[in-house]
């Protein structure tokens, strides 16, 4: 199938989109609880699928490969504190009602990107990329100055998944071992929290309750094997364009579902940071565009 990276990157943009509504069916377990529950059940469900997918031997290779460096075995750990980090903060924005907020931090994550490649990787900010990085902290001055407060969660958000990213790039290893050695990672504090500090215990809720906290773990892995999958055959380009898709499925969720506040201001804050997405993206389309004539 021609296009099936597409449509892969679509599911998993969309799956992601769609898990917000999730969370929220969540109401009786608190934000820290749900974090440690998706943390255990992302870890059983992905020994069973490395067991399954006759992809336990790379599995092995891969933590063989972590275990003889050092720094890349650093770097894994820093990685699994960053996305806990992300996982948290999502789960409590969308459980404390600020499913805007939450979308926000998705709209923001790729410029962000751009922002540490310049900073860190020592990159050559284009004067598309200065562009949409001054429109999309105009928004969020703008989205401060409008609610009275610093939208703290999208900031947390975009920069704990952008470093994380980043941290992934220098870590030879798949994304399934990644997950994997992640959720292990935090696994043991998860257990400490659930059986010994947690008011409630051990899938100590109702049926329906347990049954979502178990397919947490599935709909925390489904996604990401979506996108490992898109990224292999969608061009950087198109992956670019479909990322929109999460924060704008949950920015529909929070204004029509959940009926937040959505004031003119916040529209006009919004306005900017959609204007740098598009000058971004056009800024990329045709950076991407110029090498390739050259490469011909």
């Amino acid at each position: 199938m021609k296009n099936k990276g597409i449509v892969f990157g679509i599911g998993a943009y969309v799956f992601w989109g769609f898990i917000t509504l999730y969370w929220k069916l969540l109401t009786d377990v608190s934000p820290l609880a749900t974090m440690c529950y998706r943390i255990i059940w992302s870890f059983i469900f992905m020994i069973a699928f490395l067991a399954l997918s006759g992809s336990w031997s790379q599995f092995v290779k891969e933590l063989k490969r972590l275990w003889e460096n050092k720094n890349y075995l650093f770097l894994m750990i820093l990685a699994a504190l960053l996305i806990s980090i992300n996982w948290f903060t999502f789960i409590f924005t969308v459980s404390e009602g600020h499913v805007m907020e939450a979308s926000l931090g998705y709209y923001i994550n790729p410029l962000v990107n751009v922002l540490l490649a310049t900073l860190v990787l020592k990159e050559q900010l284009s004067r598309s990329g200065k562009i949409a990085c001054s429109l999309v902290v105009i928004g969020v001055v703008l989205l401060a100055i409008q609610t009275g407060k610093v939208p703290y969660s999208s900031l947390i958000m975009a920069f704990s998944f952008s470093i994380y990213g980043l941290i992934k790039k220098r870590i030879p290893i798949s994304s399934m071992t990644g997950l994997t050695v992640e959720t292990f990672v935090m696994l043991p504090f998860s257990l400490l929290y659930i059986l010994f500090v947690s008011p409630i215990g051990f899938m100590h809720y109702s049926v329906q309750t347990n049954l979502l906290l178990m397919g947490a773990g599935v709909v925390t892995v489904i996604p990401l094997l979506l996108f490992a999958e898109a990224a292999k055959s969608t061009s950087y380009i198109t992956l670019g364009f479909i990322q929109y898709i999460n924060p704008t499925i949950m920015l529909l969720f929070a204004v029509f579902l959940f009926h937040e506040t959505y004031s003119l201001a916040q529209f006009t804050a919004f306005g900017f940071i959609w204007l740098g997405i598009i000058v971004f993206t056009y800024g990329t389309t045709r950076t991407v565009m110029k090498t390739r004539k050259l490469a011909k």
